[in-house]
């Protein structure tokens, strides 16, 4: 049974949110939307998945436990990674605490987080592709957002990072006909110059962007060569409509100015609780259905699997068995090259 003193606090800092951005927008192409989510709030969550397993990777090479990076087993994202420990790939299932009241709360006193479900979404539990003794890492990531507009222009007025996106349709982020978008432009209807980025694909799905200096109302065209388009970022809120177009996607895409996320997440800590291996998560498990409340989310978007908080296997141990299982693989490396060279 996890108590409070086994959780592991792991310091926050803003270039975590920077690569949860960078990642985020690499695989908006490829993600998809669970039921009902918003493609920004989707985009939030995963900003702070990637930031959570960043954190991960840096108190690993910080306290020397050895670790490495493999690509994503096929149940999850097409280009993301996962660490592996001793030999076991570890899948790091973090959840985005962002109720002002509730970090409070759990920032007072930790051990609230033990009274939380660790879940996994059930289809993704049951996808080809795992081991008996994969491990599931359970961590949460306390950080409040500025979805609403004031809260953006508070933000802004603070001094504090912002990155607005528009996530755009399907037809230019995943269009049923790979062909480049020819003669691609844009054009702002803004009073003053903005700076935009724009992502996706070319004809290789290689992902790429271009940025552009958009100048009032003056059509700009898109060097770069794309063949989809996932989103456009604005360095500043835009006070007035963006358009886009190319001949191959028909008549223009318009972007009002109120139609912007901000998908920045203002970290401050992240606990990470325990693990347990695919298998003994599989014993302990029982089905949770979509449209329950927990402590991570007031309402599940899909079916999950469960096993209480309070009884996943304490991290510490762990990261110095892995300690142990490299010394010892080191050891038998050695006596072995040792034995080649005396041999006749």
């Amino acid at each position: 049974m996890l108590t409070s003193t086994d959780l592991l606090r792991l310091p926050y800092t803003p270039d975590l949110t920077e690569g949860g951005i960078a990642y985020a927008c690499r695989s908006l192409a490829c993600t998809y939307g669970r039921m009902d989510a918003s493609p920004v709030d989707r985009l939030r969550r995963i900003v702070g998945g990637v930031a959570a397993e960043l954190a991960f990777r840096r108190i690993l090479s910080e306290q020397g436990i050895p670790f490495k990076v493999l690509e994503a087993a096929p149940f999850t994202q097409a280009d993301r990674y996962n660490v592996s420990l001793g030999g076991h790939r570890c899948d790091l299932k973090s959840f985005l605490i962002t109720r002002r009241q509730q970090i409070t709360l759990i920032r007072q006193d930790p051990a609230r987080v033990l009274q939380a479900p660790a879940l996994v979404p059930l289809d993704q539990f049951a996808a080809e592709g795992h081991k008996p003794d994969d491990l599931y890492l359970f961590a949460f990531l306390l950080g409040v957002v500025a979805a609403a507009r004031e809260d953006v222009d508070k933000a802004m007025a603070a001094g504090q990072p912002t990155w607005l996106v528009h996530p755009l349709p399907e037809g230019w982020a995943r269009p049923a006909n790979w062909l480049p978008l020819e003669k691609l432009a844009l054009k702002s209807e803004c009073e003053s110059p903005i700076t935009v980025e724009i992502g996706g694909q070319d004809a290789e799905r290689e992902f790429v962007t271009a940025t552009l200096e958009l100048p009032p109302k003056k059509r700009v065209p898109v060097e770069q060569s794309f063949t989809s388009l996932a989103y456009i970022h604005a360095a500043r809120r835009p006070e007035a409509r963006i358009g886009l177009h190319s001949p191959s996607r028909g008549e223009a895409t318009i972007i009002p100015a109120h139609e912007w996320g901000n998908i920045w997440v203002y970290g401050m800590d992240i606990l990470l609780t325990g693990w347990l291996t695919h298998e003994e998560y599989r014993r302990k498990a029982k089905v949770l259905n979509a449209g329950m409340r927990t402590m991570q989310y007031d309402r599940t978007r899909v079916k999950n699997l469960l096993v209480p908080m309070a009884e996943l296997n304490p991290l510490a141990p762990l990261l110095e068995k892995v300690k142990t299982w490299e010394m010892e693989k080191r050891s038998l490396a050695v006596s072995g090259s040792s034995r080649s060279t005396t041999s006749p």
